[in-house]
Order: C-alpha cells, then sequence, then structure tokens
C-alpha cells in the first residue's frame, strides 16, 4: 500500500482513507479506486484539487504530486504558461505567478544547449508546436532535431496536447500550413518560429519570436540535430507586405510590430536571393490539426503515452527519471497534472512505460508526456494563499527555467 498526502505551507495532512490497490505493471499506487483518485485531495480552488502519492516502482518508491482539474467548471479553465515570446525560459512559479494561475506545471522538452555548434547560442525555444489564447506562436521542429529522449513508435514532434474552445481536452497533431507568395510565384513555408528549420526550406519568425539570434534555424538536419550549420543562409524582412532589408546570414534582435523575417536554407536561400527590396510578398500560416474537432485555444508539445485507456506499444519499460506528465479523463472534462517528486529517495523515477499505467490507474483515457528531469516541477497555491509555491523538489535542486508549462485558472 501506498499514501496519498496533501502538503501545503501549513503542514501535511495524510488523508483518511487507505485502500488495496491493483498492481501495475512494475508500478502500484495505494489509494481510493482510480475514478476518483485524485477528488480526495486538498481543494486548493474552486474545481482544482492537490494531492501526493507514494508510487512503488519496480525500481524503488517514487512520489507523485497530482493536480485534478474540472473543465466541467465555467470558472477553470487551462492555458499556456510562457514568458511572452518563444525564445525565452523562465521558472514555472514565475510563469505562474505573473498570468495570475492557481497552479501550473512544466511543459515541452527544449532547445536547452549547443555544445555541437560553437559560438551558437540555445534558443531555449521548445520543440512542439504551441498555442495560446486561440493564436499559433510556434510549429514543430524536425524529429532529428528534438532535444529530449527518443519519441515512442507513431509520436512525431507535431503532437499536441490541449484545450479547445468547446472546454475539452484532446490529444491531437498539429501541422503546419503556409506560404510565402510574390508576384512571381508561391513557396511554400517549412517553418514559424522554430529552432530549427527542414533542410532546403523557408522559415518565418515574427514579434513572438523574440530577439534571439535566428542562426540555430539553419543548423543540423532533419535526421542529425549535430550536423553543422549551413553555410548557404539568406534572410529577408518583409513589413506592410514588401521586402525591407535583406541579409546573407540570419540576425537577432527583437522584430518590430507587423513584421516578419524570413529566413531560407539551402534550396530556401535560393529562392529568397531571388527577392528584391520594395517587392510585394504575403506571407501566411496557420496550424492545422489531424482531427476534427473546436479550434485550440491552448496547446504545447510532447508525446503521447496513453490513448484510448492502452498504453502506446514499444514504450521504454527500463529508464527511470523523474518526469512530468498530463492526462485526459472523463471525455476531456477533467485533466489530471502530475510531476514526479525529484528527492534524493525518489529520484529513480518511473519508466515510460511505468507513467502511463500509472496515469491509467489514475483514471485517464489519454495521456501525454512533458519534459523530465530537472524540469518537472508543479506549483500551487495554498487554500487562502495569493501566491503559488513548488509543491515537488525539483531533482536539479532549484527551479529551472522552461520555455512553458500548463496553468490552471480558477474565477473564484
Amino acid at each position: 500500500m501506498t499514501r496519498r498526502q496533501g502538503r501545503f505551507a501549513a503542514g501535511r495532512t495524510v488523508l483518511a482513507f487507505l485502500t488495496a490497490f491493483g498492481a501495475l505493471a512494475g508500478a502500484a499506487l495505494v489509494g481510493a479506486a482510480p475514478a476518483g483518485a485524485v477528488q480526495g485531495g486538498t481543494r486548493i480552488a474552486q474545481g482544482v484539487t492537490y494531492e501526493q502519492i507514494d508510487i512503488e516502482a519496480a525500481k524503488g518508491v517514487t512520489r507523485a504530486h497530482v493536480l485534478s482539474v474540472d473543465l466541467g467548471d465555467p470558472k477553470v479553465r487551462l492555458g499556456l504558461l510562457y514568458p511572452g515570446t518563444v525564445a525565452a525560459r523562465a521558472k514555472v512559479s514565475r510563469l505562474a505567478g505573473a498570468q495570475g494561475a492557481v497552479a501550473g506545471i512544466n511543459g515541452d522538452f527544449f532547445n536547452m544547449s549547443e555544445t555541437q555548434h560553437p559560438g551558437v547560442a540555445a534558443t531555449g525555444a521548445s520543440v512542439g508546436p504551441a498555442v495560446a489564447e486561440g493564436g499559433a506562436l510556434k510549429a514543430a521542429v524536425p524529429r532529428g532535431q528534438r532535444f529530449g529522449p527518443s519519441l515512442p513508435p507513431g509520436t512525431s514532434t507535431k503532437d499536441v496536447f490541449g484545450v479547445g474552445a468547446d472546454q475539452r481536452a484532446r490529444l491531437d497533431s498539429l501541422s503546419l500550413k503556409g506560404s510565402v507568395r510574390t508576384a512571381e510565384g508561391q513557396l511554400p513555408l517549412g517553418g514559424l518560429n522554430q529552432y530549427a528549420l527542414p533542410v532546403g526550406s523557408v522559415g518565418a519568425f515574427t514579434t513572438q519570436w523574440g530577439s534571439v539570434s535566428r542562426v540555430r534555424a539553419t543548423c543540423g538536419t532533419d535526421t542529425n540535430r549535430a550536423a553543422p550549420c549551413s553555410t548557404d543562409t539568406y534572410e529577408v524582412k518583409v513589413r506592410g507586405g514588401k521586402v525591407v532589408s535583406a541579409a546573407d546570414a540570419p540576425g537577432s534582435g527583437p522584430i518590430a510590430q507587423g513584421t516578419t523575417v524570413l529566413v531560407g536554407r539551402e534550396a530556401g536561400a535560393q529562392q529568397l536571393r531571388k527577392f528584391s527590396v520594395g517587392e510585394p510578398v504575403t506571407v501566411q500560416h496557420q496550424l492545422m490539426p489531424s482531427t476534427a474537432g473546436t479550434p485550440f485555444r491552448f496547446a504545447l508539445g510532447g508525446h503521447p503515452v496513453l490513448t484510448g485507456g492502452q498504453p502506446l506499444p514499444g514504450l521504454d519499460n527500463r529508464t527511470g527519471a523523474v518526469r512530468t506528465a498530463v492526462g485526459i479523463a472523463d471525455g476531456g472534462r477533467r485533466v489530471l497534472l502530475l510531476a514526479l517528486d525529484g528527492a534524493a529517495e525518489y529520484r529513480t523515477g518511473l519508466t515510460i512505460a511505468e507513467l502511463a499505467e500509472t496515469m491509467r490507474k489514475l483514471g485517464s483515457a489519454d495521456a501525454f508526456n512533458l519534459d523530465g528531469g530537472g524540469s518537472s516541477t508543479l506549483v500551487a497555491r495554498a487554500p487562502g494563499a495569493t501566491a503559488v509555491t513548488v509543491r515537488n523538489h525539483p531533482s536539479g535542486g532549484a527551479e529551472r527555467p522552461v520555455p512553458n508549462g500548463i496553468g490552471v485558472f480558477s474565477v473564484q
């Protein structure tokens, strides 16, 4: 058996019920039946509860911190936590505080280092697509440019978790559909505010990118993140529907409102060299879901581990780690946010396969893996408090700045 506990500033409260729970494949939980797994926790706001769960995994006991969010409550919603630009990072507690969230967890994997490309700065930008307040922030990098552990079979960097305009959570994938039109013809758009562009493509960068150098977008290949940076690049700035400047290499610095910077590599660079200052140019882009559904109000990247109540085939069952995940229950009306504890006694964590089974036992029909390790962070307000505090112990000893996360908002 394991314990379910709620911990806040006033101390720990051990919940009054303990019941035997069926064994997971390599991990066991103890607590109430799955359908109400997190409904006995501490209420931190209307429609939001928090609790701790100890899990007996194959490599030892680990501790999970879990938020249950009732999206059926009209006063509750989820949204994207991010620093205001794509190529930036901040601590989850700071992001939640700045945006008025009552709780939150970290989000997508991201470009956190560039040891293979001397002189090139890491952007801090996330791997997958991102949507905030119904607007597209960025698209996904090529699979081979991804940071993080290997993707399970059948998944891609385009996979997202999000909530639609219907206030229902769902998993999907978002693909970039875009074009660059001139009087001479049309070019396909290969990227939007992303730290890596497909070989031979043209990518668009908007004010939402931030001020970080765009050079990283032309480094590596679609299959090898560590490959050298391209030597064939070109950049064009478009403002007011016309080309206003051009350069042989990607630049840096803030992008003004109403300006789009087009960055090309290889064949894309060769096409951009044909543009002339003053030439009319129209840039269009949108993120297209793979399945029918209401438009996303918010979405972020990661990868599925559970769909339709079944773990994905081929999930890793050997490597335990501190992890973060989000689960969908009750037809998208309830969301479970989970972050493992990084304290030394729990750091063996869960394998991806164990994570999928854990989310299923908690009542999720679908579940999505987010960035883990030193990034795993769960924050929540104590009842009556006005600021969030970190509930788990980050494995690096302190909060790691991240590019985005999932914020929980509850109007009192």
